[in-house]
C-alpha cells in the first residue's frame, strides 16, 4: 500500500472514507432532507457578518444550523488527522509546478488566488460544487451532477495538461 505524503503514515482503503461519505450524505437527506456541498458554506459565513440582502435569504439562513458545524468539522477534523499523524507544516514545496517552473512565493500566491477565483467562479456557474454535484449529484441520478462531474474531470484533465505538456515544455 502507498504511503501518504505526510510522515509516511499507510492510509486506510479507499473504501472507508467512501462509506463513511455516503453516511453522511444519507443520513443528512434522511434527517433534515437537505442536499451535501460545501460551496454554499462559504456564503453560510458570509452570512454572519454580511448584512447584503443575498446573504439573508431564507434558504441559506435556516441551512446554518447544520451546514456551519458541518464547516467546523471539516476544519478540526483535518486538524485531528494531521496531529494524530504527526503533525502539519505549512510549506511552500509545489512539487511538480516547482520543477517545471520553479515558482517563488509570489507568483504562487498569484496562481493560488487566481485559482480560487476561477473555481469560485465554476462552482456558481455550475450551482454547485465537485462534492455537491459528483457525490450527491451522481448518487440522485441527477442530469446536472452527471454533466457538471464530467465537465470538472475533462477540465482538470485538459488543464494539467496544458500546464505541464505545453508550458511546461517551454
Amino acid at each position: 500500500m502507498k504511503q501518504l505524503i505526510l510522515n509516511g503514515i499507510t492510509p486506510y482503503h479507499w473504501a472507508w472514507g467512501g462509506a463513511g461519505v455516503a453516511l453522511v450524505t444519507l443520513s443528512l437527506l434522511y434527517l433534515t432532507n437537505k442536499r451535501l456541498g460545501v460551496s454554499t458554506g462559504f456564503e453560510s459565513v458570509c452570512s454572519l457578518v454580511v448584512k447584503a440582502p443575498y446573504f439573508r435569504r431564507a434558504a441559506l439562513l435556516s441551512s446554518n444550523g447544520w451546514r456551519l458545524p458541518m464547516l467546523v468539522g471539516l476544519v478540526l477534523g483535518g486538524a485531528l488527522s494531521a496531529v494524530l499523524g504527526g503533525g502539519w507544516a505549512p510549506t511552500w514545496n509545489a512539487g511538480m509546478l516547482d520543477t517545471v517552473f520553479a515558482l517563488g512565493p509570489a507568483a504562487k500566491v498569484a496562481l493560488m488566488f487566481g485559482g480560487g477565483l476561477l473555481v469560485g467562479f465554476g462552482t456558481r456557474l455550475a450551482g454547485g460544487c465537485t462534492s455537491g454535484h459528483g457525490i450527491f449529484g451522481l448518487s440522485n441520478f441527477e442530469p446536472s451532477g452527471l454533466v457538471s462531474t464530467l465537465s470538472f474531470m475533462a477540465a482538470g484533465v485538459v488543464t494539467t495538461n496544458i500546464v505541464y505538456r505545453v508550458l511546461g515544455a517551454l
